[in-house]
Formats: C-alpha cells, sequence, structure tokens
C-alpha cells in the first residue's frame, strides 16, 4: 500500500475503534496544533441534539461513527439481544443477520458524513482508515465513498483506503499524536473511555 502514497504529502489518518481519532500531515509534516490537539475531528459535532458523548458535548463525530456507535444501532434493531462485541457484530453481518448489516451500514455512513468535514477543512490527497472496520472494508468502502462524493466541493475527491495494524507503524508520527490525545494533558476523555487507539498501538508509538 504505502508504495501506493509515495510522493503524496497532504494526508489524514482516521482511526476508528471505541471512538475516532485523527492524525494529520499536512505539506508532508505532522500537525500537532496548540497541546497537541489538533485534528480533532472526532469531537466535531455532526448533531447538537444528538446522543451525549464521553467529552460532555452532544451529536460528536465519533457518537455516531465509532463502532460503539453501531453496537447501539444494533441493539435498537434488536433490544431483546444479547450484548455483543463488534468483532460479532461484522461476524453476524457475514452470517445474514439483516440486522447486524443495517447497523454497520450505518456506521459507514456517519463515517463519511465525518469525513466531509476533514475534507472540507483540510483537503487531503489521501485519507486512510484503520481500525477493526478495515477487516469488513468491502461492507465500509463503498458507503463511505458514495457518502463523501456526495458533499464534495468542486469534485475534490481524496483517496479512502483502509490501512492495517502493521501499515500503521510506517505512519509513527501521526499514531504518536493519536495516543497523546488519549493520554496526554489536553485529553478530552477519561482514560478507560478513551475513544482513539487501543493500548496496544503504543508499540509503534
Amino acid at each position: 500500500m504505502f508504495r501506493r502514497i509515495g510522493g503524496i504529502r497532504d494526508i489524514v489518518l482516521v482511526t476508528v475503534s471505541e471512538g475516532v481519532g485523527t492524525g494529520v500531515f499536512a505539506n508532508g509534516k505532522l500537525i500537532f496544533g496548540n497541546r497537541g490537539m489538533a485534528g480533532e475531528f472526532g469531537h466535531a459535532p455532526l448533531d447538537p441534539s444528538g446522543p451525549l458523548c464521553s467529552c460532555g458535548r452532544r451529536g460528536c463525530w465519533e457518537i455516531f461513527a465509532s463502532c460503539r456507535a453501531a453496537l447501539r444501532y444494533y441493539k435498537e434493531l434488536q433490544p431483546q439481544g444479547r450484548a455483543i462485541t463488534f468483532h460479532e457484530l461484522l461476524n453476524m453481518a457475514d452470517e445474514g443477520d439483516s440486522c447486524a448489516a443495517q447497523a454497520l451500514e450505518k456506521q459507514a455512513l456517519y463515517i463519511g458524513r465525518g469525513l466531509q468535514l476533514i475534507l472540507s477543512g483540510l483537503s487531503p490527497s489521501l485519507i486512510l482508515v484503520s481500525g477493526d472496520i478495515t477487516s469488513a472494508w468491502h461492507r465500509f468502502g463503498g458507503v463511505i465513498e458514495n457518502e463523501v462524493a456526495r458533499f464534495a466541493l468542486g469534485g475534490a475527491l481524496p483517496q479512502i483506503l483502509p490501512t492495517h495494524e502493521g501499515e500503521i507503524a510506517r505512519l509513527r508520527g501521526a499514531a504518536a499524536l493519536v495516543l497523546q490525545r488519549r493520554s496526554g494533558p489536553g485529553r478530552l476523555h477519561e482514560p478507560d473511555r478513551g475513544s482513539h487507539v487501543s493500548p496496544k498501538r503504543k508499540r509503534v508509538s
């Protein structure tokens, strides 16, 4: 994959897990911002009247686009169902569970809507997506791309590609920035409710 992004200098790494985190490269340089908070798109509001986010505000992108959100959508469709994990949700969709498939499609739709904020604000050439959803990119990729294309300004569409754990190691700076927001002094979340990446990703910082 990374041979395919050679020479691209404007890249946004989006991590979708229990929340949504981003790392931003502009003109080949990692952007930190004040207190390392540049690129906090996960807490940009999509709907101020939406559900309460862990940051204390309502309707943030991550409350609609995270893996937790997909589980919430499934619970709304199957209120009597047992508690499941996101991996189970993916498996259930592959096994033909229509409610699981609908929940994942809704998550993908909101991922695409949030990417519109990134596209409008930064106009990157490439958006890399990481997290558990990449293992089901056949469900997410098309929905995300279509939603982004609906509102692209001037037809300036970026490449949107999935990436994986080993490949993120080649974007150490971006991964470190995402981790910094999880544990640094300017964090928006409690440690056990961080919205960006799992603790094991500290191996790539």
